[in-house]
């Protein structure tokens, strides 16, 4: 049986050592299947192996867009993921702990070593944590479901915002808006800091607030001096031995809104580094957000995968090779 599922001869792009962009034939790992090992999850990108004592989590190059997977996968994306949340969960480790162990698979269990090829470069070794079941979403801009909240009722999650405010602008300060958690094919809601306490209980509330807020702000810093802005973003925490720590992925494409500083205006959508580029596409099409996905143009997986090939490089230093 083989050990991953692949589309065979994927052209995409890598940034060489002058920094350039090159074109090169590659292959995209949609779903992982690794007999010997305990598969527990199945999410929208990410699959999680029970190693006993830890987790393994592997990210696929699969994408999700407004909660729908789509058939086609994005070269590259899911080593991308895993080093940029590698990044951050070292950049943000004096705020919070969080579950990263290593991403070193010399340094994983040994009977994931028949299957390192697959899992090199897009695999976390993690603590197991009771995960909260709020997404932890800092604004710092005003866009996508913020925007549409805030033209409806003048509001996120509650919040009150001034009058006045365009597309995409930047907020007077960075706002925690938490949502739902919501299960594959279903879409997260907003929702205010209130009704979040009953999902859990007010210190917990009190302290993923205090922790996501600080993540974004120093992030948002570091990364505008590398010209990007991190419009805004979303976390998950869990309990580790009765510590709150931070989980799953932290502040990448996937999970976050990137436009370069550069190119920004308000008053309108911004161009990005994520995969906002593959929703602008669907809504250009009328995609009505429901399964089955449309097929993707190569020119849309191709331009994708640049731009999350980009981003690292920009925030990190880092290629995929």
């Amino acid at each position: 049986m083989s050990a991953c599922l692949y589309l065979q001869a994927c052209f995409a792009s890598t940034i060489n050592e002058n920094n350039n962009i090159t074109i090169m034939k590659t292959r995209i790992i949609l779903e992982t299947n690794f007999p010997k090992l305990n598969l527990v999850k199945k999410g929208k990108v990410r699959d999680i192996y029970d190693m006993g004592e830890n987790f393994l989590i592997v990210s696929t190059d699969r994408l999700s867009a407004f909660d729908v997977i789509m058939a086609q996968g994005i070269p590259y994306k899911g080593q991308v993921l895993t080093k940029i949340s590698e990044f951050w969960f070292k950049f943000s480790n004096s705020i919070i702990k969080n579950h990263l162990i290593t991403t070193d698979i010399d340094e994983f269990p040994k009977e994931c070593k028949e299957y390192s090829e697959e899992l090199r470069g897009r695999a976390m070794l993690v603590k197991k944590a009771q995960v909260i079941p709020i997404e932890c979403i800092v604004r710092g801009y005003i866009s996508g479901s913020g925007w549409n909240d805030y033209k409806r009722t003048g509001e996120i999650s509650g919040i009150k915002l001034p009058d006045g405010l365009s597309e995409s602008e930047i907020l007077p300060e960075p706002i925690f808006t938490p949502s739902t958690k919501a299960e594959i094919g279903l879409h997260d809601e907003n929702i205010s800091i209130k009704d979040a306490e009953k999902i859990t209980d007010k210190t917990t509330i009190e302290k993923i607030k205090f922790a996501t807020l600080k993540i974004y702000t120093e992030a948002a810093n570091f990364a505008r001096g590398k010209g990007i802005i991190i419009a805004d973003t979303k976390m998950e925490f869990g309990y580790y031995n009765n510590e709150i720590i931070l989980v799953d992925e932290l502040l990448t494409p996937d999970s976050s809104r990137f436009w370069p500083q550069a190119k920004y205006k308000k008053g309108g959508a911004q161009e990005s580094y994520d995969k906002q580029f593959v929703r602008d596409y669907l809504l250009s099409i009328n995609f009505n957000k429901q399964p089955p996905p449309p097929q993707l143009p190569e020119e849309i997986i191709h331009k994708t995968s640049e731009k999350y090939l980009e981003v690292l490089f920009e925030l990190t230093g880092e290629k995929i090779s």
